[in-house]
């Protein structure tokens, strides 16, 4: 069975100010909780590490861990 592009996760290159889609999909996974985020909700990632975070407690504790 063949998988739409609402089915699977996206493929992001985040920017300072933006991302941009490298392969369609519906989500991204959560770097640190490992939740599925839809991509309009989208708001917290690390242009360094090009992660994707859920929330912004999720985006400090990963910049925490990697000190």
């Amino acid at each position: 069975m063949l998988m739409s592009a609402s089915d699977r996760p996206a493929t992001l290159f985040y920017q300072p100010n933006g991302f941009r889609v490298i392969n369609p999909g519906s989500h991204v996974v959560c770097a640190v909780s490992g939740e599925a985020i839809v991509l309009e909700a989208l708001r917290y990632w690390s242009v360094e590490r090009q992660e994707a975070y859920a929330s912004p407690a999720l985006a400090t504790q990963a910049l925490l861990d990697a000190r």
